[in-house]
């Protein structure tokens, strides 16, 4: 269902596609050997080749060809046998050639299709018209002096994947939802990292407005959109922006703008040229991209299980809500923890306490997964000692705490601290009977009608054993006696 802003005039139908670029995971550069590491020092990793050096010839990188096909799999999508790389041509202080060795008519990849998950629990499809290879530009850097300017080429010659979209995103939700699904395909891949801060994954986001059914609107690119929260934010701010400019008789401009943070409003960079602009022409120093059917096919028996297979696959396999599902593929890491903790143990309990507890302190302690003092096989153990009744989930939450703390097993932790749960009903009868014996008030009040002191005699039952007595026993023995 569209998403529709309300302006003075009533409700207007917002449309999106978005170019997102993906540097690809290699260790070298799309056309030249250098080295692709983040954070090197500038113009430490920069061959003549990326520097344009006059007589200097790209040579194509097999692996970013290989890393653009199992993409390209990975989004559903058409896989083309023939692919052609052209010169892009347009003038930048930090693009030595002048012109950026992109794909253009013939790109590598053609249609696919990815599915959204969104917040009221549909699902949507979003159509990928194509996904194309091209290399990086390099770096300005306008802060390192007073009145220069400077250009570091590390990045410069970096293989990117441009994976555009369809305009078929309704709203700033959706653009959010399209990201964090492209990204997260992307990281189960292998073939980008997806992480925003340091540039690898940068999003064009295409914004236009229209009365629902008239024809589309004139559409704002905004550029280089840098977080899941910017792309919201932008996107919100830019269709306000061209509501009210065409609400007050004016006209959206076909540019391209930029999204300032700190004012929290996209501004005007240029006007947005067309494809035409750029005289676009076959690269000379390159033959047309021949992959065979039987390379395609090698590469999709190396694909892993993607996101959407193992989401619905955890609601089938293991019972999981949609929401638990979701959560827990967002990342390829948080998904094999689960299941190396959830193996021939209770998985709703295990997803239980993956989501809230483990990733909840986590969180608070602004720690990755992959930081965790718990390893997925000890979570599996406790979950294991709730299961066989020999701690109750009140014990194992000081039980956990600890383990966060020391690393320890937790049946270690339950031997040494004398945590075992108290099954014996004879024993818990015991107590139970000096309960009601001391508290004859509370019994009375309770047998004539007060239900809300069941809670109190549970509770002082449970402090005499010190949290230890099987809960479940604990409130049937105290049910039989009271009634």
């Amino acid at each position: 269902m569209a998403q529709l802003a309300t302006g003075r005039t009533g409700e207007w139908e917002i449309v999106i596609g978005m170019e997102v670029h993906a540097q690809v995971i290699a260790n070298s550069k799309l056309f030249s050997g250098s080295a692709t590491a983040f954070g090197g020092e500038a113009n430490n990793q920069v061959s003549f080749v990326d520097a344009a050096m006059p007589g200097m010839l790209p040579v194509l990188n097999r692996k970013c060809v290989e890393q653009a096909i199992r993409t390209g799999l990975g989004l559903n999508a058409v896989i083309n046998n023939r692919s052609i790389f052209a010169r892009k041509n347009y003038f930048y202080a930090d693009l030595p050639q002048g012109y950026q060795i992109s794909q253009y008519e013939h790109p590598i990849v053609g249609k696919g299709v990815i599915e959204i998950d969104l917040e009221d629990g549909t699902t949507k499809e979003i159509g990928i018209t194509r996904l194309h290879l091209e290399q990086d530009a390099g770096k300005s850097m306008h802060d390192q002096h007073p009145t220069k300017s400077y250009v570091d080429l590390n990045r410069s010659g970096c293989a990117l994947m441009e994976i555009v979209s369809e305009p078929d995103i309704r709203g700033a939700d959706e653009a959010v939802a399209y990201l964090a699904k492209l990204r997260m395909i992307l990281q189960y891949l292998g073939t980008c990292n997806g992480n925003m801060e340091e540039g690898s994954m940068r999003a064009d986001v295409n914004v236009s407005v229209r009365k629902p059914g008239d024809e589309l609107g004139t559409r704002a690119e905004i550029k280089n959109v840098n977080s899941l929260k910017a792309v919201q934010m932008a996107i919100d701010y830019e269709v306000s922006r061209q509501i009210e400019l065409i609400e007050d008789g004016g006209a959206v401009d076909q540019e391209t703008r930029l999204w300032d943070p700190a004012k929290g409003v996209t501004r005007s960079m240029r006007s947005k040229e067309d494809a035409h602009d750029y005289r676009y022409f076959p690269d000379p120093d390159l033959l047309p991209l021949e992959v065979a059917n039987d390379w395609i096919e090698e590469v999709r028996g190396t694909l892993p299980e993607l996101p959407d297979q193992k989401k619905h696959r955890f609601m089938k396999d293991y019972g999981l809500s949609l929401y638990d599902s979701s959560v827990l593929i967002a990342e390829r890491e948080r998904a094999d923890y689960f299941e190396t903790a959830a193996k021939g143990r209770d998985a709703k309990l295990t997803a239980n306490w993956v989501i809230n507890e483990l990733l909840g302190i986590l969180n608070k302690n602004d720690k990755d997964l992959s930081e965790s003092p718990i390893a997925a096989e000890q979570l599996g153990g406790m979950i294991a000692l709730i299961s066989d009744d020999t701690i109750s989930g009140k014990i194992a939450k000081d039980v956990f705490a600890i383990m966060y703390e020391t690393g320890k097993d937790a049946a270690a932790i339950v031997e040494e601290k004398g945590l075992k749960q108290v099954t014996d009903t004879g024993a818990i009868e015991k107590i139970v009977d000096e309960v009601i014996a001391e508290n004859p008030d509370n019994v009375a009040a309770y047998k004539s009608g007060k239900d809300k002191l069941f809670g109190f005699f549970v509770g002082q039952v449970m402090k005499k054993m010190q949290g230890k007595a099987n809960p479940e026993a604990v409130n049937k023995l105290l049910k039989d006696k009271l009634s």
